[in-house]
């Protein structure tokens, strides 16, 4: 399986009470593979894995797997703290139908790089799907090298990386070095804001939380990347960097309910979700919030007066 082009973290849905919302979660899949989107990832950091239970997950992943009907391949994180449980995690979503397993470096008990190469490589090792790389060192505290990405790759354990590392220079020297070994890896960047740099270096494609919101503008800008149409690859880049607004208009929130909170919030004013109801703890916007996030989409002609 080869993972390329626009690949949206889906976000999760919850209804008023906190509980899955499946009818919500159909239509947006739905709504960006009308798009063209090229495979989706569920359970990442969009889709509320760290605050999802073991049940819950195996309800978004069922969810994913047979509304995407193998239209295009799912990929499913099974991040947790330690090694262990990032393998029961990966073996139940193989056995949900997911295509690929996306898993951080391990978290809580740090124990530097050789232990993060045998963490990838246990989870290879009990599994028969894809595994990706998932750089996100804000996260989990650990940031990814350019030779242990590399050392993963030659060897056979990992087969890309959604870079959300914020280290554009790590990510340019990474693509530098894949492409000298022969691309080994997909190489996708998880930043909304900087995926025509990506491009311009040879990414293999983006992660972009936002595609929940507009997959299209994603998808038109993948487009002109692969027919060499630079002007389109920015004018795309530059509309959707200021669509990215809706993440900064609020106030009083930080991190993830200023961040999803404005996807969901997004995707209610637009009538794909029911509600834009966070897990807890996070908070939920509400009133003045909500009106600025949909100031922001009316300025981008995605909400109309």
């Amino acid at each position: 399986m080869t993972i390329k082009g626009v690949v949206p973290p889906v976000v999760t849905a919850l209804d008023a009470a906190g509980n899955f919302d499946r009818p919500s979660f159909d239509r947006n899949i739905e709504r960006m593979l009308a798009a063209g989107v090229h495979g989706l990832f569920v359970l990442g950091s969009s889709g509320e894995v760290v605050f999802s239970s073991d049940a819950r997950r195996d309800e978004i992943v069922d969810a994913a797997v047979e509304t995407t009907a193998k239209r295009v391949p799912v990929i499913v994180g099974v991040i947790d703290m330690q090694t262990e449980r990032v393998i029961e995690h990966a073996r139940r979503a193989v056995a949900h139908g997911a295509d690929g397993v996306v898993a951080t470096a391990p978290f809580y008990a740090l124990g530097g790089e050789a232990q993060v190469r045998r963490h990838f490589e246990l989870l290879a090792q009990a599994v028969d799907v894809p595994v990706y790389a998932y750089d996100i060192p804000v996260c989990v505290h650990t940031k990814l090298s350019v030779d242990l990405q590399m050392q993963l790759a030659k060897d056979g354990t990992i087969q890309g990386v959604k870079d959300s590392s914020g280290d554009d220079v790590s990510f340019r020297r990474l693509l530098l070095a894949n492409r000298e070994a022969g691309e080994p890896l997909a190489l996708l960047t998880g930043h909304e804001m900087v995926v025509d740099g990506a491009y311009l270096g040879g990414a293999h494609g983006a992660v972009p939380g936002l595609a929940n919101v507009d997959p299209a503008g994603y998808v038109r800008q993948w487009e002109a990347y692969q027919a060499g149409d630079w002007a389109t690859v920015a004018a795309e880049q530059d509309r959707l960097t200021e669509l990215m607004d809706i993440v900064f208009v609020t106030s009083g929130l930080a991190g993830f309910s200023a961040g999803v909170g404005a996807f969901k919030t997004a995707l209610q004013l637009l009538g794909v979700f029911e509600t834009n109801r966070m897990p807890e703890p996070a908070t939920t916007m509400e009133g003045a919030n909500v009106e600025a996030v949909a100031g922001v989409l009316r300025r981008a002609g995605l909400l109309e007066d």
